[in-house]
């Protein structure tokens, strides 16, 4: 069963550094993940993304330091191209691949997974968030990668910051004392 801790506020030291973006995606600021984004850091580096439907999935070694962040918009690409870090189907393999290219190998790579909000009412067709979980949770178990922690649900957005260095994902939703996973 995932855990959450709960922290005091962070440091809001200005994020710094070099990451890397999946190919196809905008470049967006270093560390800031922006929607079907990926970026990938080690040590020192900070990764940023603020999520309501989209799932934010991180990818991390904490004997290495580096990790992974993605920010997922729909579930399945069904062959349509575009940048890897908007659906589940190609966020993880592509995530995997620019740890490697850090030198990282998959084995001791653990998941976190945050956002999913339902955004949009409680009911209908419009429940995207819980297709995205649904979706990484599948590929993650698939390719034998556990699952640490999860903040997920609800109906608030989220905005999520990946500390390279502990693997911490501090997470901060509105009305809510702050959270790390």
């Amino acid at each position: 069963m995932p855990t959450t801790l709960t922290l005091p506020t962070p440091n809001t030291a200005t994020l710094t550094a070099t990451t890397l973006v999946a190919a196809g995606g905008a470049v967006p600021k270093p560390g800031q993940v922006g929607m079907g984004d990926i970026q990938a850091g080690k040590g020192s580096e900070k990764l940023v993304s603020v999520l309501g439907s989209c799932v934010g999935l991180v990818l991390y070694h904490p004997r290495c330091r580096a990790g992974a962040l993605a920010h997922v918009v729909l579930p399945d690409s069904a062959g349509k191209t575009g940048a890897a870090g908007k659906f589940a189907d190609t966020a993880v393999p592509r995530m995997l691949m620019m740890l490697a290219e850090l030198g990282i190998p998959a084995a001791g790579i653990a998941a976190k997974l945050t956002g999913g909000a339902n955004m949009f009412g409680s009911t209908g067709p419009l429940q995207i968030g819980e297709q995205n979980l649904q979706a990484l949770r599948a590929i993650l178990r698939r390719l034998a990668i556990p699952i640490a922690a999860e903040s997920v649900g609800g109906n608030k957005g989220r905005r999520v910051t990946l500390d390279c260095t502990t693997g911490e994902l501090l997470v901060e939703v509105a009305g809510f004392p702050l959270a790390t996973l």
